[in-house]
């Protein structure tokens, strides 16, 4: 996962690349990064993820409806196949879809 890039306070969403490979051993640290920029808009960046755990689909999940009752944007961007496939097969495929209000 690379380090998160902070623009909320330039009035764009923070930004997070996600880990290529999202299993148990990458869920706290994943934890981690979303927790340091809660309270903002934030943009995941999915394209590199080749492999997805469900601890980390529980982090993401979580974060997620964290966000939506807060009333800000959580939006996955550019997920590579492997990364829809993954949310597709634990039932999931509603995270890469932006929430609706």
């Amino acid at each position: 996962m690379t380090p998160v890039q902070d623009t909320s306070v330039q009035g764009l969403p923070a930004s997070i690349a996600l880990a290529d490979s999202l299993d148990m051993t990458a869920a706290a640290q994943l934890a981690a990064a979303l927790l340091a920029v809660r309270g903002a808009p934030i943009n995941l960046d999915a394209s590199a993820v080749r492999r997805v755990g469900a601890q980390c689909l529980q982090v993401l999940l979580a974060a997620q409806t964290a966000w939506s009752a807060e009333g800000f944007a959580f939006d996955v961007v550019d997920p590579s196949p492997e990364f829809s496939d993954g949310l597709a097969l634990m039932g999931a495929a509603g995270l890469c879809a932006p929430v609706q209000d």
